[in-house]
């Protein structure tokens, strides 16, 4: 579907007298390397150079070159071959010499020599691609290999017996004889034999020539030479100069040869039964295809008697090469095009033909030349397709095939090539085409055909799907090549308002013709600029009026002066041109540019922009896709622009989509994340861009192979939705999301409150009952416009407008919602749309099935034919067992009976149930109804309401209802005390004491109810409920000890000294439990109030003395724990730092080094191996171990491990920063029994020991504050450092490894605990 065009043609003329036989490019400085002569007038050998835009040659060097051989009248240049990085030229002359020339010779080197001879003479001679080696056949049918430095490698001798080398066996693959044609037809005849075997006959045309051609890779190469005067024969040898096969006959084949760089085929030349084609062979020498160059009776016999072959360097164009012409050739679809014929300067006709050189390193790139002069040449594939902005994007698409062009409407028939929708015959040889977007009418496109003779215009009309053939409308004529033989049309291009403009190149500089049209009368106008225009910017979607031309990279002539011409033609003729000079010209360019209001029905994605200025979109040679000037990517292969997307594909086999922005630096690049970004799609390898049709959606890509796959992006479907969305055309976005599979929640999450406020409107559009009832259906909570369908485009410029219509309240349910808007949309469109009132009860969160449901016991008794249909189509929706329970739930019988019948119940099942029910009473049916769907609540009220009380509370005990019976029997206060103790009795069962112990003492039960708080260690409310009984003093006794026992265990020793002193009067060991709980102030305020000193120094002194003790060895503790465990802390981070792949691999104290090739036992560190990225990030690994990896078993294994901390293992460092943060706990809470103790110890008198306990105390918290800005600040700041370096929940490891990946993240998460503040007594001084 692609067509070559033209971006560079510089013509140079012969200097007088010198006649060019040979070139050669110089790669390095871009240049080309001349050779003339010699001749049979001139014996003089010139060299010379021909630098791009240089208007004379350079020369090089000259010497005399006389023929050895006494039958050739003149010595001839088989090979030429430049090599760049030496600056050395190698000829290979048909007498036998081989020449260098060295540009730069050192010291001891000649400037010319013939480094070798063969005396019988050379026949052919070709370099390796490579460069390393040279193959040379001589007229003695011997084939040479010698190397750069022309030393000799091989020596072989042609042979008849070299025929014998290949047993040839078709099996007839492609060809008629293979195809099946019925029972009767041939049956015995065996198809791999043929039915004509050819003999290889020469051809008249043979010019006996041999040629040698290298494949791609330089491991073969074919010889193409006569055997014995009777056949053609191809030779295959490897680079060692082994046969390895022969052609089989051929007749009428010559010697042109050439082997494809892609190393699947060798072409060749037929000629037979006065038609030539095209031949092609494979490397065993079996024929493998072959095409017609529909070459007529006269072109043979004028100029198509010679023809060779050349493949350019990527093997996409084969070069024909005649005698004043070449024609170039592409496939696709195992179809040959004929895209350009180029003719030489010459008005004579070569016998030897035209001579093509293709660049080593740019595939289009060629020189052309003959005996009159030289020609450089420069094409660009690219696709010639209508325009892409709606609604006029038809994904029209011309191609061309000599003088057939085809087109076709992607949108009405996607028609594979080589086929097309119609094909328009041509004078002559077409040269380009253009499209125009519409003329007068909107459903006509003019098309524009640039061929040798002049250009052709045709109107094609695209009313329908079954269009009629373009009709041609009028033909405009230019000077033809008969007249201007060094004129060559470039291009035409579509301007604006019906004009079309044409470039052509002439050796002078370039002209530009203006085509028009003027009724069914042509009219047209030219300039003519001295300086080279490459080039027409094609106008994409929204561009105005004016086009601009690209000129070329001369610098000897300033593009000022190519600005005044276009000026002063524009002041003559009323037209728009203008000058665009990029820095990085590209082979194809587009111009952009965005109007002030959008167009009708453009697919801007919701968004309307502002008036800009052009932005040009090219694509250089090397694959860098530019704006302007700023390069957007460096692997683009193919590229289109639509009003909202500049879309292109990369090498890496990657769609992307650009939003176009107001400004070229707006432009965002999406990453290669094709499973994230709706932007960015895996493509098929090799897949390029035809054309895109934003109205439907559709791009359409071709394959390396020819063949065409339509895909509808999802940015282009999502951009479409939105747009229709904002436009509140919500049956078109509607039918694209059903269309395309995309989310229906689209709809309302773009614009909700848009949405809300247009209901009705959507339920207009939608008009069928079945859109709407699908849409509702499709409904769920997820906001897809923030998840799946996230907008990409940033800052939209209507996007306060967007923003406004987001949901304010985010609590209520999205689907409810909806449900409810369409509810009250639908309340005076029953008659019509009851099934979508049913359908919007039933799809809310949670179903509303009693809505449903009754609404359709309702319409009984309006349309009662309406019944059936819709009990039908609410059973579809939702579960038919689920309904027949709300159905009974509703006591409604009769629609029971009817949701039963589209159930798979047996009607003996449930038939029966119902005529019991129906045969109830009113309150009976209800609370039976009820217990048979297990609504016990509501049973019981109805077993309430029906004043059977004994039924009530064996009906709560069994279903454990006292809460409700309580509620029903409030106001009736012996029937509430009843149910009381039964709910009492059932707390008390079940061990809810403290619950118990209230309803005992509401009952007034003290009995039960101490025993009650006293199992709830309630020992206030115990006691109280005690002396209630009132209970004996020694039982009173008896229950306080055991309760002060319970409190003791607990260690709450202030309520045991608080029930001793009150309720057992028992002073000493009052005070005892005070001291014991540091409470020194109590213990004295109780000795004081009591009168008892005798127990200062039996209780309160002994108390202090203990309580130093133990807080002395609780200090010293927590004091040694911080000085063993943070510098270990410190020396674990200092080796993980400094080797990361040990401290992870759990090798912290350095063991001894292992060997690589060391099998270790199957640890679990062995076993997760690899890097420290490779096992924390899960990327690698192979599947049996990341299956073992990711087992329960082993994460439980970690987990045990991880709580350990072993030292030495990767978890230690976690596990001590934990003990840290559990000992500044600690200390926190002795902090205020620190204070009351050292209190205590100053007013017994014990200054001394109060001082020692302040300072360990002081200490501790000091070396507390110091280790935690240590162990948790470094973390912390780690954290913040490595906080966006995790990896997401998809890729989050799992097993063992996700324990480690949770002690990771636990790092990162852990904060530095605070330190409480301990204050000094002043009393102590410092």
């Amino acid at each position: 579907m692609r067509n070559l065009r033209n971006i560079h043609r510089s013509l140079l003329k012969n200097p007088p007298g010198l006649e060019l036989t040979a070139s050669a490019w110089d790669v390095a400085n871009d240049s080309v390397i001349c050779a003339f002569g010699p001749t049979k007038d001139n014996v003089l050998l010139e060299l010379k150079r021909w630098k791009k835009y240089d208007q004379t040659f350079q020369p090089m060097a000259s010497w005399d070159a006389p023929c050895p051989l006494p039958d050739l009248a003149c010595d001839k240049i088989l090979n030429f071959h430049y090599f760049s990085d030496s600056l050395t030229a190698c000829l290979v002359l048909a007498g036998g010499d081989i020449i260098i020339v060295r540009e730069e010779p050192q010291t001891g080197e000649e400037k010319i020599e013939i480094v070798g001879s063969v005396d019988a003479g050379i026949s052919a001679a070709a370099w390796s691609p490579d460069e390393e080696l040279v193959a040379i056949t001589t007229r003695a049918d011997t084939l040479l290999y010698m190397t750069r430095d022309f030393e000799n490698v091989t020596d072989v001798t042609f042979t008849s017996d070299d025929l014998k080398a290949s047993n040839h066996v078709s099996v007839g693959w492609g060809k008629a004889e293979t195809q099946f044609k019925g029972k009767k037809a041939r049956a015995l005849r065996d198809p791999t034999m043929p039915e004509t075997v050819d003999e290889g006959i020469l051809s008249p045309h043979d010019a006996k020539e041999t040629t040698i051609s290298w494949r791609g890779d330089g491991a073969f190469l074919a010889v193409n030479c006569i055997e014995s005067d009777s056949r053609r024969v191809i030779r295959v040898y490897s680079r060692e100069g082994i046969l390895d096969s022969v052609s089989e006959p051929v007749d009428g084949l010559v010697g042109a040869l050439r082997w494809r760089p892609a190393g699947d085929l060798l072409a060749g030349v037929q000629y037979l039964n006065e038609s030539a084609k095209v031949v092609f062979f494979e490397r065993n020498g079996l024929r493998h295809g072959q095409f017609e160059l529909r070459l007529s009776k006269e072109d043979l016999q004028e100029w198509g008697s010679t023809i060779s072959l050349k493949w350019n360097v990527d093997s996409s164009v084969l070069a024909v090469c005649c005698k004043d012409r070449v024609q170039l050739w592409t496939i696709g679809n195992y179809h040959y095009y004929l895209k350009q014929e180029v003719f030489s300067v010459s008005k004579e006709l070569s016998d030897h033909g035209v001579s093509l050189r293709w660049h080593p390193e740019k595939p289009l790139h060629f020189t052309l030349s003959s005996i009159a002069g030289i020609q450089r040449l420069a094409y660009t594939s690219t696709v010639s397709s209508g325009a892409t902005s709606p609604p006029n994007d038809y994904g029209i698409v011309a191609v061309i095939d000599g003088k057939c062009l085809k087109l076709t409407a992607m949108r009405f028939a996607n028609v594979p090539p080589p086929m097309a929708q119609h094909e328009i015959s041509l004078e002559s040889n077409a040269v380009d085409v253009a499209i125009s977007p519409v003329t007068q009418d909107p459903n006509t496109v003019t098309i524009a055909v640039l061929h040798d003779e002049g250009c052709s215009f045709y109107r094609w009309s695209l009313e329908s799907r079954a269009q009629k053939p373009p009709s041609p409308v009028w033909a405009s004529g230019f000077p033809t090549r008969k007249a201007l033989p060094d004129m060559m049309n470039a291009q035409i291009a579509y301007s604006t308002n019906g004009f079309f403009v044409h470039l052509s190149q002439e050796p002078s500089g370039s002209k530009v013709w203006i085509l028009d049209e003027d009724g069914n009368a042509p009219s047209h106008h030219f300039c003519h600029f001295g300086k080279t225009v490459e080039g027409i910017i094609t106008n994409g979607p929204n561009s105005a009026s004016t086009t601009y031309l690209m000129p070329d990279q001369n610098e000897t002539i300033g593009p000022e002066d190519l600005e005044v011409e276009i000026y002063e033609f524009n002041e003559r003729n009323d037209t728009e041109f203008g000058l665009f000079r990029p820095l990085n010209p590209g082979v194809d360019a587009i111009r952009w540019e965005k109007e002030c209001e959008p167009p009708a029905n453009g697919l801007l994605n919701g968004a309307s922009r502002h008036a800009i200025k052009a932005v040009v979109f090219s694509l250089s040679e090397s694959g860098s896709l530019f704006a302007n000037d700023r390069r957007l990517a460096r692997n683009c292969t193919s590229f289109l622009v639509t009003p909202a997307h500049l879309i292109f594909t990369t090498s890496q086999h990657l769609l992307k989509f650009v939003h176009l922005g107001e400004k070229v630096d707006d432009l965002e690049i999406p990453p290669d994340t094709p499973e994230s970004d709706e932007r960015c799609r895996s493509i098929e390898r090799g897949a390029k861009l035809v054309t895109v049709m934003p109205s439907t959606f559709a791009l359409v890509m071709q394959m390396p192979r020819g063949n065409l796959e339509t895909i509808y992006p999802r940015a282009l479907v999502l951009a479409g939705i939105r747009d229709n969305i904002n436009k509140k055309k919500y049956k078109k976005a509607f039918l694209a999301c059903r269309n395309q599979r995309v989310d229906m929640n689209i709809l309302h999450d773009h614009a909700s409150q848009q949405f809300i406020s247009n209901v009705e409107t959507f339920i207009d559009q939608a008009q069928k009952v079945e859109h709407i009832d699908l849409f509702l259906s499709q409904l769920r909570e997820e906001d897809v416009s923030k998840t799946m369908y996230r907008e990409t485009l940033r800052n939209p410029a209507d996007g306060a407008e967007i923003q406004s219509l987001e949901t304010p309240d985010n609590k209520a349910s999205k689907v409810n919602r909806i449900c409810d808007a369409f509810l009250n949309a639908l309340k005076s469109r029953t008659s019509t749309h009851f099934q979508n009132v049913v359908t919007a009860h039933v799809c809310k969160s949670p179903p509303n099935l009693d809505a449903g449901l009754g609404q359709i016991a309702g319409l009984r008794s309006k349309n009662p034919e309406l019944v059936d249909s819709a009990i039908e189509h609410i059973c579809f929706l939702a579960d038919v067992n689920q309904l027949y329970d709300n159905a009974l739930g509703l006591y409604d019988l009769e629609l029971a009976l009817l949701v039963a019948q589209q159930s798979q119940k047996d009607p003996k099942e449930y038939l029966p149930f119902l005529q019991n029910l129906q045969g109830m009473p009113a309150l009976r049916r209800q609370y039976s109804i009820d217990n048979h769907l297990s609504r016990f609540p509501k049973a019981l009220r109805h077993l309430c309401e029906l004043s059977a009380f004994d039924e009530v509370k064996s009906y709560a005990v069994k279903h454990s209802l006292y809460s409700e019976a309580l509620e029903f029997y409030r106001y009736q206060e012996e029937k509430l005390k009843e149910i009381l103790r039964l709910y009492a009795d059932y707390l008390q069962t079940n061990g809810n004491f403290k619950d118990a112990g209230i309803a005992y003492e509401f009952l007034n039960d003290y009995t039960a109810a101490s025993e009650s708080f006293r199992q709830a260690h309630l020992w206030k409310e115990s006691l109280s409920c005690a002396t209630l009984i009132p209970l004996p003093q020694p039982q009173l006794h008896s229950l306080a000890h055991s309760l002060a026992e319970a409190l003791i265990e607990s260690k709450d020793h202030f309520s045991a000294a608080t029930m001793h002193l009150d309720y057992l009067s028992d002073v000493a060991t009052a005070a005892r439990l005070f001291c014991k709980g540091y409470y020194f102030a109590d213990a004295l305020r109780v000795i004081g109030f009591h009168q008892r000193s005798d127990l200062l120094d039996s209780v309160i002194d002994v108390g202090l003395v203990e309580g130093m003790a133990s807080m002395t060895d609780l200090l010293a503790d927590c004091r040694s724990q911080i000085n063993a465990q943070v510098p270990r802390i410190r020396e674990l981070r200092t080796k993980k730092a400094e080797d990361p792949l040990a401290f992870f691999d759990g090798d912290v104290n350095e063991g001894a080094d292992i060997p690589d090739n060391v099998s270790l036992a199957p640890t679990d560190t062995s076993t997760t191996g690899g890097s420290l990225f490779t096992r924390y990030t899960n990327r690698t690994g192979t599947v049996g171990t990341n299956a073992t990896r990711r087992t329960s078993k082993n994460r439980r294994r970690e987990e045990r491990k991880r709580a350990r901390g072993k030292k030495g293992s990767m978890y230690e460092e976690e596990y001590l920063v934990n003990s840290v943060g559990r000992l500044i706990d600690r200390v926190n809470l002795v902090n205020e029994e620190v204070e009351r103790l050292i209190v205590g110890l100053m007013r017994r008198g014990m200054r001394e020991r109060a001082r020692a306990v302040e300072n360990a105390m002081v200490e501790l918290v000091e070396l507390c504050t110091g280790c935690a800005r240590e162990v948790f600040q470094d973390t912390f700041k780690k954290s913040t450092v490595e906080a966006d370096e995790g990896q997401g929940e998809e890729g989050r490891p799992k097993g063992g490894e996700g324990v480690l990946c949770d002690t990771l993240e636990g790092e990162k998460q852990r904060e530095m605990p605070v330190v409480k503040e301990f204050g000094r007594l002043s009393l102590l001084g410092r």
